[in-house]
């Protein structure tokens, strides 16, 4: 056995916990997951009235002042793709220590950032409405989409992890 293996896992085929690697694959699966939440959204917008979307609204709020256009582009796809990225890192060096967490293939990590985010913090920072006051559309896009960005993550994290 390789230095750092233990019988146990190496008896199952499957590589020793590792904090880094889980993280790395992870954030490749974050990136992979964002980009499936975001093309979801084209097919199910959660806000199809124009209303100033979390975080154009928390990009508008540390710069003290509107978006307008490209830059309003701009700031919604770079701080969609940094959190899902940071996001996907965080889950993949969870998973790596307690593989539970990826229950329903990743679904539940999608469905749980999306009751931490978009029901708890965003409201709380004044990005978006109490989940009572949301339209009802709204609420459901948020949780289909994240459910599809959690399976994304968990998949492209699996296939990056077993390439490590």
């Amino acid at each position: 056995m390789g230095a750092g293996a233990s019988y146990t896992s190496m008896s199952k085929g499957k590589p020793s916990p590792d904090l880094v690697k889980g993280a790395l694959a992870g954030m490749v699966g974050g990136l992979a997951g964002a980009g499936a939440k975001m093309a979801a959204e084209h097919f199910f917008p959660p806000r199809p009235d124009g209303r100033t979307p979390p975080p154009v609204a928390l990009t508008e709020k540390v710069a003290g002042r509107n978006l307008e256009g490209k830059e309003r582009e701009v700031a919604q796809q770079t701080i969609h793709f940094v959190f899902g990225a940071l996001a996907g890192a965080a889950y993949g060096a969870m998973v790596e220590f307690e593989p539970s967490l990826a229950a329903w293939r990743g679904a539940a990590f999608g469905v749980t950032l999306n009751r931490i985010t978009h029901e708890w913090l965003l409201p709380k920072m004044d990005l978006s409405e109490e989940p009572d006051r949301q339209p009802t559309q709204e609420r459901i896009s948020e949780w289909v989409t994240h459910a599809v960005y959690g399976v994304i993550t968990d998949t492209a994290r699996r296939v990056v992890r077993k390439r490590m």
